[in-house]
């Protein structure tokens, strides 16, 4: 999807006051970060590592696992295509809603899709496919499935590829790392670019067993991630333990914005355990606008950007995507909605 996708501001020329319509970190990237990048500069001069193995070493250690479980591509979307391409013509299952770029990719290199309704997960369905797409915590639902290691356990014919880009926004899940030990059924996608607020830079991982990593190797261009991205990398998981982003307050604050919001008659929200959430305009009861409507007045009326979410397989016309932002920036957008219902 090369349209689309949160964070469109480039779209518009109206000046954005707010922007709920993306997930990353609205704090911004770590003290110190802009300052060791411009240390760094001359590393634009020549080439960067064609595997980006240093980097990939230095994040095995941090999860203390070899090297050759681990590949740093330019973003989770990256490692997306990567599998999709390593195991083209499979039949594979989606867990939807869902980012849209796994399908996108799949299609791409002649995938037989299935598609799974997230409710239905509780019931830990069997599987009839070779691969398995799955976002925990979901984007853009929010929710969470802590049975995981249950489900891959159930399927261990099926690969269970898990997106794990929004991990540091919830206290509901721990990461499925440790369940490599376990399983070789299994392949882990993380972000660096949502907690530490640097999505411009593009930069992420993939862990998984060495064969496979070794097949998604296989399929890899050469220097993907350019030296600003290694860099970065390199200065988040060197100072790793003191640049983690206030997860207790974000999320305290997102319990407040969740509430006022529910007094707004006009729409409903739905529950999630991340700083971002799903809310709906009352469309079904012929009330107000849809979802796009209402991203284009507060767009034009207000400066404030929110993601209209209708375009997620299985969702409905009036559903948009909600990130909590500081206080100050939510009652924002709580006057506007307000203000948008009477």
């Amino acid at each position: 999807m090369l349209h689309g996708h949160g964070d469109d501001r480039y779209r518009y020329t109206t000046p954005i006051r707010a922007d709920f319509s993306t997930n990353v970190w609205y704090g911004g990237e770590p003290a110190g970060l802009k300052e060791y990048l411009f240390s760094q500069w001359d590393r634009i001069n020549r080439y960067p590592d064609a595997l980006a193995g240093q980097l990939a070493e230095q994040i095995a250690s941090h999860h203390g696992l070899p090297a050759d479980r681990m590949l740093v591509n330019s973003g989770t979307t990256e490692t997306i295509y990567l599998i999709a391409q390593a195991f083209a013509g499979s039949r594979t299952t989606i867990v939807t809603p869902a980012f849209a770029e796994y399908e996108d990719a799949c299609r791409m290199h002649g995938h037989q899709l299935d598609f799974l309704d997230w409710a239905t997960l509780t019931e830990l369905p069997s599987l009839s496919t070779q691969l398995v797409f799955i976002c925990n915590p979901n984007n853009p639902t929010g929710a969470a499935f802590p049975a995981l290691a249950d489900w891959i356990a159930r399927n261990p014919q099926t690969l269970f590829v898990v997106d794990e880009a929004f991990i540091e926004f919830t206290d509901q899940l721990h990461t499925a790392l440790p369940l490599l030990d376990q399983h070789d059924n299994l392949l882990v996608m993380r972000s660096l670019t949502k907690a530490y607020a640097i999505p411009g830079l593009r930069l992420g991982y993939v862990v998984g067993s060495p064969s496979l990593i070794t097949r998604l190797t296989a399929c890899k261009q050469p220097w993907t991630v350019n030296a600003m991205a290694l860099a970065a990398g390199q200065f988040i998981f060197a100072n790793y333990d003191h640049i983690q982003l206030p997860l207790s307050q974000l999320l305290a604050d997102k319990r407040q914005f969740v509430a006022a919001l529910s007094g707004i008659a006009a729409i409903q929200v739905y529950d999630s355990v991340t700083h971002f959430f799903l809310a709906e305009t009352h469309t079904r009861w012929g009330c107000v606008g849809t979802a796009g409507e209402l991203k284009a007045y507060l767009l034009d009326k207000h400066g404030l950007l929110i993601r209209d979410a209708s375009n997620f397989r299985g969702l409905r016309p009036g559903h948009f995507r909600l990130c909590t932002l500081a206080p100050d920036k939510n009652a924002l957008l709580i006057d506007a909605l307000t203000e948008w219902t009477h």
